[in-house]
């Protein structure tokens, strides 16, 4: 598998002085995915070979299929197969628990999702939006969007010389990206008691998709880890886009820190589900969405 996630290739190098050069190269794993659920087709998407347990874990929780491991009873994948009838691991045949999920309820799927896209296999707009079960505000507090003047504010969770550091830890675990520079990267941190102490980096996922490297660090911790993630922050190595936000909250995740810019609409959903969405987390700087109480 290790193999897999960086592809070796030649290639030819040009300069601006016309001198060409000939010469090996590294790029970036990417296969599909296709995912069965008790029987029936799912997804197929496309993802960096490597850590596959844990990013159908991921993307089910994010989906709204699975709650937590135990919903999920086996994941085999013994049907993906190589022309030459080598194992190749394209296919999981995904077992959940009983009563977990009902085919014929659930919502209208189209079943290709593209490495750049994390909600483009989901059919009906109205579905795009999942609900968590692990709501980030109280239930108590009946929010639509929230604005700077009112709302549900949250207690100090991490100081913002904290928050400034994790791209550079993030970047220290990418080991995909040295080699080919064609892969995101996400990393969860746990974050303790006292908002200055350093976070503890817990683990760090490379995928061609940004999406799929959070639903890795996601299907990570919810094998080793207690849902909700609510002592936990997430930095991305992209935008913060809307999918990665609505990972996030699925999760239980409060805070998601990225390196360029979020869209409208994924600040607008940080509101509402009381996902604190950090953006331009570069050199020392940022910029708080929402929630900015959450940081020190």
């Amino acid at each position: 598998m290790q193999q897999r996630r960086a592809v070796r290739a030649r290639v030819h190098r040009f300069d601006a002085t016309g001198e060409i050069s000939a010469g090996p190269d590294s790029l970036a794993g990417e296969e599909p995915l296709e995912i069965r659920l008790d029987g029936e087709q799912f997804s197929v998407t496309m993802r960096t070979p490597g850590n596959d347990v844990e990013l159908i874990a991921g993307y089910l929780l994010s989906e709204g299929i699975v709650t937590g491991m135990d919903e999920i009873e086996e994941i085999d994948f013994s049907a993906g197969l190589a022309p030459d009838g080598s194992r190749n691991y394209n296919v999981a045949l995904v077992r959940l628990r009983r009563g977990t999920w009902d085919a014929d309820s659930a919502p209208a799927r189209s079943v290709y999702t593209s490495s750049s896209c994390g909600i483009c296999g989901t059919a009906a707009l109205d579905a795009v939006t999942k609900t968590s079960a692990y709501p980030l505000i109280p239930a108590s507090c009946h929010l639509g969007a929230v604005d700077e003047d009112g709302g549900y504010r949250f207690p100090p969770l991490i100081t913002a010389a904290r928050v400034a550091e994790l791209p550079d830890r993030l970047r220290e675990g990418q080991s995909v990206f040295d080699r080919t520079g064609g892969v995101h990267a996400a990393a969860l941190f746990a974050v303790g008691d006292e908002p200055d102490a350093e976070p503890e980096l817990l683990v760090t996922r490379e995928d061609v998709g940004r999406h799929n490297a959070v639903d890795k660090v996601i299907g990570w911790a919810m094998a080793n880890r207690s849902l909700p993630l609510s002592r936990t922050v997430i930095q991305a190595s992209a935008r913060a886009s809307f999918e990665l936000v609505q990972k996030s909250a699925m999760a239980g995740i409060p805070l998601l820190s990225a390196v360029s810019a979020p869209s409208a609409l994924a600040v607008d959903h940080g509101r509402n589900v009381g996902v604190s969405v950090i953006g331009f987390n570069r050199k020392g700087r940022f910029n708080a969405y929402s929630y900015p109480e959450r940081i020190v």
